[in-house]
């Protein structure tokens, strides 16, 4: 069975949606780094570049291919989920704070090939490549992420940003759905 049709067939029909589902469902897809080759794409000057495996009104899958820049801070809004990391090693950074104040890193940790990570609702964090590898990892969420905020540490700003922005400051003025001045903790 192809990895698109068992990614359907394991999503299509859920109904139980909490963390623990939602990892027992990727884990069971079985998904190879090969089945995803031809969905990684150079980042142009990203963090990384990212394609839609899967969405429905519940999940979304998402993989993305790193290049060697940090994404920015940022929450996933209402959505909750899970990170694999398909190949490489990935350098994580966990932030307390949020809400209209400036987040303060509390830990960064490492995660290689075969590892997942959990991503909590309204939870900040930053990713990036560690180590010579290609990073690639695949993302799953639910519901589908909405109202992502982005941290600009350096000015002391965030905004929530469009369906179709990454974990970056928005170049496109489209994409900039509210901006927020934060106040330092």
């Amino acid at each position: 069975m192809h990895m698109e049709e068992r990614v359907q067939n394991a999503f299509r029909t859920l109904t139980d949606h909490s963390p623990a589902s939602l990892k027992k469902r990727l884990l069971e897809c079985d998904i190879t780094l090969e089945e995803l080759d031809p969905y990684l794409k150079d980042p142009d000057g990203k963090p990384y570049y990212r394609q839609m495996i899967y969405e429905d009104e519940h999940v979304e899958m998402i993989v993305m291919n790193w290049a060697d820049i940090e994404c920015a801070p940022h929450d996933h809004g209402e959505s909750s989920g899970w990170i694999l990391v398909m190949n490489g090693e990935t350098k994580q950074t966990i932030y307390k704070g949020g809400s209209e104040k400036l987040p303060e890193p509390l830990f960064t940790e490492y995660k290689e090939k075969g590892r997942t990570m959990f991503a909590p609702k309204k939870g900040i964090h930053k990713m990036g490549r560690s180590g010579e590898n290609d990073l690639v990892t695949l993302h799953l969420y639910s519901p589908p992420i909405r109202g992502m905020k982005v941290y600009d540490l350096d000015t002391c700003a965030a905004c929530v940003v469009s369906a179709d922005c990454g974990a970056w400051w928005p170049e496109e003025q489209r994409q900039r759905l509210r901006e927020i001045q934060l106040e330092k903790s």
